[in-house]
């Protein structure tokens, strides 16, 4: 038990140390762009017809705290992600981006996961499924559709989807609540709306990671399946399912456990573009906009480093996980 403890602390420590890592990667990049937080934002005021001059952009950077050194904006701006968690103003929007992002970042989450849960609940009995069954009409229509969702874009089958529904059902199925629950608050009725809508990003952004996982986990059990030590329990008497949990399935699993946290990272790259296709109005389409359009790199900011410590949190509970399912690395840990 003792060791168990230890190897948990020690990756919770990696996993803090990662972060802090991650959050000076973040903030540095915030500081390369070229033009400060005052220079861009009072770019943008003059572009809206105000006249700004160079004691303005002084004023406002003494005001933002840019005229300090590096090291010490890195280390409040740190300060208060972790012991506050605020990221303090969008620069070019000049709200705060806790209150911008507000539940934005956890319906943006919670799609990833549920596309992710949805992606391995198929993947893993049907890659099970496709390895070990000699029905060459089964292996062929499972690759075939694996591959299918490989090749074909989410973009694309998004685009498709909302034609379909348009021209069959007159409604393009775009946003994430309809025209009345948009701006409402919290409600029984708002949730069914919400759930009635979040099915397609679901379903297109898992399309994808299922045929990725598909993939893997056939490779998997077609490799344990080939090992000695499957070979050596068949001798002894075993068969069917109990060899198939027992044994390949079992060691099978521990490679895509250690993986969620890359298919994450995966699926969230394609939000934004599905988000924008969608007219999605969640952190996907807000990192988008801030990349892309307004160049407001402390919302970017903000937004990638909460993806970047969802990853990080989902790796070490895999971690910890993975010590307790593969017999392998469980006596590793606790001996």
């Amino acid at each position: 038990m003792a060791r168990f403890v230890h190897f948990t602390s020690i990756r919770a420590v990696m996993a803090l140390f990662t972060l802090l890592l991650v959050s000076l990667i973040v903030f540095t990049l915030m500081e390369l762009v070229p033009g400060n937080c005052a220079e861009r934002y009072l770019a943008f005021k003059n572009t809206q017809g105000s006249q700004i001059s160079i004691a303005d952009i002084k004023a406002e950077e003494i005001r933002l705290g840019l005229d300090k050194p590096f090291v010490q904006r890195w280390v409040t701006w740190v300060g208060n992600v972790f012991l506050h968690g605020e990221f303090g103003d969008s620069c070019i929007l000049r709200v705060n981006i806790n209150q911008l992002l507000g539940q934005k970042f956890l319906i943006s989450l919670g799609i990833c996961l549920t596309s992710l849960l949805l992606a391995y609940l198929i993947a893993i009995p049907v890659g099970i499924i496709a390895a070990t069954s000699n029905n060459a009409w089964l292996n062929g229509s499972l690759r075939f559709i694996s591959y299918l969702g490989l090749a074909m874009p989410n973009f694309l089958l998004a685009l498709m989807i909302m034609l379909f529904s348009t021209v069959v059902f007159g409604d393009s199925l775009t946003g994430l609540f309809s025209k009345e629950f948009r701006d409402a608050p919290w409600s029984y009725d708002r949730v069914i709306d919400f759930l009635s809508r979040a099915w397609l990003p679901v379903f297109i952004l898992g399309w994808s990671a299922t045929a990725f996982a598909l993939q893997t986990v056939r490779a998997l059990m077609l490799d344990e399946n080939g090992k000695l030590y499957v070979t050596a329990a068949k001798a002894r008497g075993l068969y069917g399912r109990r060899l198939l949990w027992r044994y390949p399935a079992r060691h099978a699993l521990g490679p895509i456990i250690n993986s969620l946290g890359f298919d994450l990272n995966r699926i969230f790259n394609e939000l934004p573009i599905v988000a924008l296709i969608l007219t999605l109005t969640e952190s996907g389409a807000l990192l988008l906009e801030a990349l892309a359009r307004s160049n407001d790199q402390q919302l970017a900011g903000a937004i990638i480093f909460l993806l970047t410590a969802s990853i990080v949190s989902l790796n070490f509970i895999t971690d910890i996980a993975l010590a307790l399912i593969d017999p392998r690395v469980r006596r590793s840990v606790m001996g």
